[in-house]
């Protein structure tokens, strides 16, 4: 089997188990059972459209950052990210057509770590979440998410 045929391969269709949005700069985040996405990011949200429109992040992830901090793992919305999934490594996902609900996205690039990690997690936080903060989307087709809907590739 060739590297391309193993990098096109998952083992299964991940589900979205959180949904949130952030009115404002600085505002806490809203948890939603369901989102309409459209191609400037989730409604309500204060997203902007092209390749930043919708975050991601892992379930799984979310362990892994409470675990480097000494913790439980961390609450979704102290990340500030829109979609939390779990089940499929979203790193896998980058550059491809991933369906999630009825929204069609295109990973474009990880999301980053920023200062306020610190401010909410203390000394280190910012190092925790390296390289676990998620992923950053361009919706290609806009549709409704709902908590529980499946995430899979299209392509």
């Amino acid at each position: 089997m060739s590297l391309k045929d193993l990098i096109a391969g998952w083992a299964q269709p991940g589900r979205v188990t959180w949904i949130g949005v952030r009115p404002g700069r600085r505002e806490g985040m809203e948890a939603l059972s369901e989102v309409w996405i459209g191609e400037d990011g989730c409604h309500g949200d204060r997203a902007r459209a092209g390749k930043r429109a919708v975050t991601l992040v892992q379930r799984e992830h979310l362990a892994a950052i409470g675990s480097f901090l000494g913790r439980d793992a961390v609450p979704p919305e102290v990340l500030r990210r829109n979609l939390v999934v779990e089940g499929i490594n979203l790193s896998a996902l980058k550059g491809r057509r991933v369906q999630v609900g009825e929204a069609v996205l295109e990973f474009t690039t990880i999301c980053a770590p920023c200062s306020r990690m610190e401010e909410a997690f203390g000394p280190g936080g910012y190092s925790a979440v390296r390289g676990h903060g998620g992923w950053c989307a361009r919706v290609l087709q806009p549709g409704q998410v709902r908590l529980g809907d499946v995430v899979q590739t299209v392509d």
